[in-house]
């Protein structure tokens, strides 16, 4: 695993961070930018977040699916579908929308029915926590049972503090040492 994290690591820190001044979904403001959609959309890049991702949450027990608020842990969860499927595996994925649909079923949550179901809620990079809260607030009213909250790369900005102190595990991948940001 060691390789395939560090073959990960090299990808993002060559093709995924940005500096200069940014402005974070949060409104925070940073002299770089972790713009994982530009590695997790690309076909060398998933299979490694898939697998990484996987050793990451592999015993956290009883979880059967992946997923969090669009846009960003949708190629995440996919990655760890596909990889796990191909593992032998069986994480389905399912999707929170921002907001409930206004028309068709009205849905926020999409995907598997996750009621009484152990998930796991990802984001590809944690500034604030806000994300997989909100996406937390979400699947629980659906009755979807949160195991904890998986991120790709942690940009050590109280995002673990804030998903702790609500109550939930957090298990991130990559720190900023990992990407000579710290």
């Amino acid at each position: 695993m060691t390789d395939t994290r560090q073959q990960l690591i090299d990808f993002i820190k060559a093709d995924a961070v940005f500096h200069g001044d940014f402005t974070l979904t949060s409104g925070k403001k940073a002299t770089y930018y972790v713009d994982m959609r530009k590695v997790s959309l690309d076909h060398r890049v998933a299979p490694l977040i898939g697998k990484v991702m996987i050793e990451l949450i592999k015993d956290v027990p009883g979880v059967v699916a992946v997923g969090g608020m669009t846009m960003g842990a949708d190629p995440i969860a996919a990655s760890i579908l596909h990889q796990g499927a191909a593992q032998g595996l069986a994480y389905d994925a399912f999707v929170v929308r921002k907001e409930p649909k206004d028309h068709g079923r009205g849905r926020q949550v999409e995907g598997p029915d996750l009621e009484g179901k152990r998930v796991i809620v990802l984001e590809d990079t944690s500034t604030t926590g806000g994300s997989p809260l909100k996406a937390i607030e979400a699947l629980t009213k659906v009755g979807a049972e949160i195991a904890g909250v998986a991120v790709v790369v942690d940009r050590a900005t109280g995002a673990k503090e804030a998903i702790e102190a609500a109550g939930y595990p957090y298990y991130a991948a990559i720190g900023l040492e990992d990407l000579g940001l710290a």
